[in-house]
């Protein structure tokens, strides 16, 4: 039975073409997560504009309160 040999240029390009297709995987993921992360932040922008709108305190009551000043 032959056994059959890799040279090392082909082992490199076995490697490369590993390599692209994680970073492939690897730009998907990260594109998902700016995605989701950004859905999140509009959702809890939201919320917070409608608990202003609910509320009775003043703008610069709240935005006191925001920044520490209601000590």
């Amino acid at each position: 039975m032959a056994r059959t040999v890799i040279t090392i240029d082909e082992k490199i390009e076995k490697a490369e073409a590993a390599v692209v297709a994680a970073k492939k995987k690897y730009d998907s993921a990260l594109d998902e997560l700016e995605k989701l992360l950004t859905k999140r932040k509009q959702i809890q922008d939201k919320k917070i504009l409608e608990a202003y709108h609910s509320s009775d305190r003043s703008l610069d009551e709240i935005l006191s309160f925001l920044n520490g000043g209601n000590e």
